[in-house]
Order: structure tokens, then sequence, then C-alpha cells
């Protein structure tokens, strides 16, 4: 498990903001890494919530090349035009999408766009799960044992708003009891984001 670091983003007052790259995300980062192999220049990036696309964007921005985020959402007339830009000046396009289901009117820019690179970041497995609950505690300045991450791992949710939701309530919950994150910390935490009691899981 790797991360990039993002040295010029700062986090929500808690410094420097990193990407972990993983099982979800790695053929993704491979491919951002690679943009002179992408046809005609474009990619698209699509994903879960806050499964870090604006993060990859980000730093695919800093290491030169374009990027419309939230790029379903944009008037398609705009996006041509841009599009035609990055042709015309010879720079990777990045377009970040919300979802998977974009449907596109404009029968030029969907002619373009349908034959762009697709990249999709999926579904963490645990190794990454750990990583992410780390990153997460880590950017928080939270203390997270060894015991915890193999406590979380198994039980969370595999869902990267999820780990994030899970963590600040670990944090949450720890400061509102002024007592260090300990099992009984992790439990409620999980209680109070997955909305069940958690099994014991040997």
């Amino acid at each position: 498990m790797k991360q990039i670091a993002l040295p010029l983003a700062k986090g929500d007052n808690h410094g420097p903001e990193s990407i972990v790259v993983g099982s979800a995300n790695q053929a993704a980062v491979d491919a951002l890494s690679q943009p002179e192999s992408w046809p005609y220049g474009t990619a698209i990036l699509a994903g879960p919530p806050r499964s870090g696309k604006s993060l990859l964007a980000r730093w695919f921005a800093v290491n030169g090349g374009d990027v419309v985020d939230d790029a379903d959402r944009l008037e398609e007339d705009a996006l041509f035009h841009r599009w035609n830009r990055a042709q015309q000046d010879g720079v990777p396009l990045l377009l970040i999408a919300s979802g998977t289901n974009w449907e596109i009117a404009l029968p030029d820019l969907r002619s373009r766009l349908g034959a762009a690179l697709h990249l999709e970041i999926g579904v963490p497995d645990d190794e990454m799960v750990g990583a992410l609950i780390d990153a997460h505690a880590v950017h928080r300045s939270l203390s997270l044992n060894d015991d915890a991450r193999a406590y979380l791992t198994p039980r969370a949710e595999r869902s990267f708003a999820a780990i994030e939701a899970l963590v600040a309530a670990i944090d949450r919950i720890s400061l509102e009891r002024k007592v260090p994150a300990t099992m009984s910390v992790w439990r409620d935490a999980l209680e109070a984001v997955q909305g069940r009691a958690q099994p014991n899981l040997l």
C-alpha cells in the first residue's frame, strides 16, 4: 500500500492531504500517470462519493494536465469547447464524472467522449480499508493502534464515505468522552455510522 502526497493541497486545518493507492484505484492512478497513451488525450474518471476523484484530479493538474471537475454537470456546448481547446493545445484532458450513467445529448460530444479512456474507482479491499482508516486518523491527528485497525477493518462498510465517517465518529466520541479511542469507542462509532450492533468477529 502506498500514498501519493499532494504538497500543494491543504486539508481541513489538519495539514497536507494525500491519496491512498490500493485495489480500488490502482488502475486509475497508473492510467493517469501515462496520459500520452490516452485516445485523443482524453480520459473520464468516475467513482463513488469521497473516493478521491478530486484529489486525483488535483494531482493530475499539478503534473500539467487539464481537468474539468463535475464534467457531467457542465453545459455540453461549453464542455465541447473545452475538449476542442485541449486538442488544439495538445494538453491531456481529464473529465471527472459524479456517476457512471452519464448521458450526453450533443452528438459530436458524445462521439468524442465515447472514444475517451474510461476509468472507474472501485470498492476497496481489506488492505485498502485499513490504509484508509490509518490515513483518515493521521489527517485528524487521531491515535489509532494496530489493534484498532484489526478490529475496524473487517467490520467497516466497504465505502469510501462510510470509512471517512467512521474515523470522524471515533474522533468525535473520543473527544466528547475525553477518553482515548479504545474498543468501546470503536464499537460505538461503528454502531453510530452503520446503525447496528457489531458482531463478534474472531
